[in-house]
């Protein structure tokens, strides 16, 4: 025997519907933020350096400012769709958002499915062309070298690929052939011991000609790994922790299509009551 349904019934779950509304404006909301500091750090720069320059995808990738501004963006315009779709009960919002998460899920899927995949020399060759790039704007883009040497003083590291310092070499202040006084040397992040523990200073000159000693000897100064090896390495050593939270994330955004889907089959629904 089926209990009858009042005129106040509905399909649509409030649980599901404000769990939805809920997440998506906490993420709204870092999204938001994310594109008030990126756009606020672009712009200082390029009243600082009065020129950006933005003509291939390398140096939008390497423009940390915009690249923040832009994930931002997606955040906000993903997020706002299932926040205002779950709220509104609108279900082409929820389709946007639902679909917006399944190619997230799947581009996940695939960089880590190519990352064994492809063979060992194909990342040889991505790395040295992104070193490159990275190494020869170093000094280029304030934010850029902050990063590098924030990165290289935390991981201990000096470059990027497996010839570690000697990826300097493709810079034009730091090559051997360059008439600046940095000649065959590194940035001051790559030092062992940059700052000084009784004044506190940093001692920019530490890495001066450090580039003509061999890897014995440098060493003794100077990280000689590059950093991708370090972080490699890292990688490999906690590749269990590492598994585990990239399984907690994919099922974490499985679930939330779902839960977007679910609402929107009984969205569905509740529209087919209203039209019989």
């Amino acid at each position: 025997m089926h209990r009858r349904r009042g005129p106040n019934f509905t399909y649509v779950s409030g649980c599901v519907k404000y769990m939805i509304f809920v997440l998506n404006f906490i993420f709204w909301l870092f999204g938001g933020l994310l594109i008030g500091v990126g756009l606020y750090a672009f712009i200082d720069k390029w009243q600082a350096t009065g020129l950006i320059k933005l003509d291939t995808v390398y140096d939008v990738m390497l423009n940390i400012s915009l690249l923040i501004a832009l994930l931002g963006g997606v955040v906000f315009i993903v997020s706002f769709a299932g926040c205002i779709g779950a709220l509104r009960e609108n279900t082409c919002l929820l389709k946007f958002y639902s679909l917006c998460l399944l190619i997230l899920f799947l581009v996940e899927m695939g960089g880590a499915v190519c990352g064994f995949v492809f063979p060992r020399s194909l990342h040889g060759l991505l790395e040295l062309s992104f070193t490159e790039r990275v190494v020869h704007a170093y000094r280029d883009d304030p934010d850029l070298q902050n990063f590098i040497d924030f990165a290289q003083s935390d991981f201990h590291c000096c470059g990027l690929t497996s010839d570690g310092y000697m990826d300097w070499s493709k810079n034009e202040y730091f090559n051997c052939s360059s008439p600046s006084v940095e000649r065959c040397g590194v940035p001051f992040s790559c030092c062992i011991n940059a700052t000084d523990i009784s004044s506190g200073l940093v001692n920019i000159m530490c890495g001066y000609g450090v580039q003509n000693f061999p890897v014995a000897e440098a060493s003794k100064r100077v990280w000689t790994s590059g950093c991708i090896e370090i972080v490699r390495s890292w990688a490999e050593r906690n590749l269990y922790t590492i598994a585990s939270a990239a399984l907690g994330v994919a099922l974490s955004q499985l679930f939330v299509i779902y839960l977007a889907k679910t609402l929107e089959g009984q969205i569905e629904l509740q529209k087919a009551r209203w039209q019989t």
